[in-house]
């Protein structure tokens, strides 16, 4: 349900993701075994937009236990930086790093708050800043969130944000073709459940999470605002997971069936530091 936002939505949050680590490693979602065998999780079109990636350095914001961190070291990246708030998830990021020889020279992890992470990083800036992928909805304060990207990318860098679509959040969940929640509200979104995307029957202690939902047009305007040059926003018709009852899996993707009219249902911007 919406509410004013709690006092205490980051502890509630953090909680409920360190507990989510040990679930997700026990399921199939992340297939950790696939992944030390040489298993890319990258979306196909993740790898077109940012390009070829070799002797560059990357830092990956809320990186939760890794995976895609380390796969742009896979691609050639001279360095890599995972952040993310959950102790738990970089204690695990690390143990992979060191799983596939990669050293802290080549891929580091660092446990802090994605609002310090200008303090927290061992580098001052990076040629490339990538994130998303269900990480603003933890955020409360988007141009907070962009003034800090900025800081971090270099000049002549870039940042890329690859996302879920805030228009699936005002969708039912089960046919995904009624509207049901209001696309421009501004309070918190304050939820108990159980499972997640990655361990849909697991039952939690730290049920309690809070959310918010963040228009396409404010994400766009706050990074432009934080200085950075917008040179594309796409919009795709593909998710991750099975987001809504009605989507049926192709081509690798989750999507509605094919006699139904398509949406966006993740989008991706690049914005660059000139």
């Amino acid at each position: 349900m919406y509410s004013p936002t709690p006092a205490d939505w980051n502890e509630a949050n953090r909680a409920h993701w360190d507990e989510r680590v040990p679930l997700h490693v026990a399921g199939d979602f992340y297939d950790l075994d696939a992944f030390r065998a040489g298993h890319d999780p990258l979306r196909d079109f993740e790898l077109a937009e940012v390009g070829d990636v070799g002797n560059r350095s990357l830092l990956h914001l809320q990186c939760h236990i890794g995976l895609d961190t380390l796969s742009w070291a896979r691609h050639g990246a001279a360095r890599v930086v995972g952040l993310d708030f959950s102790e738990p998830a970089i204690d695990l990021a690390r143990g992979l790093a060191r799983d596939l020889g990669l050293g802290p020279d080549r891929a580091a992890f660092v446990a802090a708050d994605v609002y310090d992470a200008a303090a927290a990083v061992p580098d001052p800036s990076y040629d490339i800043v990538y994130t998303g992928v269900g990480a603003l909805c933890w955020l409360p304060d988007i141009g907070r969130w962009a003034e800090t990207v900025a800081a971090l990318v270099a000049p002549g860098g870039f940042l890329y944000l690859s996302e879920f679509h805030p228009l699936t959040d005002v969708l039912d969940d089960e046919t995904g073709s009624r509207i049901t929640h209001d696309y421009f509200a501004r309070d918190a979104w304050v939820e108990e459940s159980a499972g997640s995307y990655a361990a849909g029957g697991a039952e939690f202690t730290h049920r309690r999470r809070v959310e918010w939902q963040h228009p396409v047009g404010e994400v766009v305007s706050a990074l432009a605002a934080a200085g950075l040059r917008i040179e594309f926003l796409h919009e795709h018709d593909v998710s991750l997971f099975q987001r809504f009852g009605s989507f049926e899996r192709r081509d690798g993707y989750f999507r509605f069936p094919a006699d139904r009219p398509r949406i966006p249902l993740m989008y991706s911007v690049r914005a660059r530091k000139d």
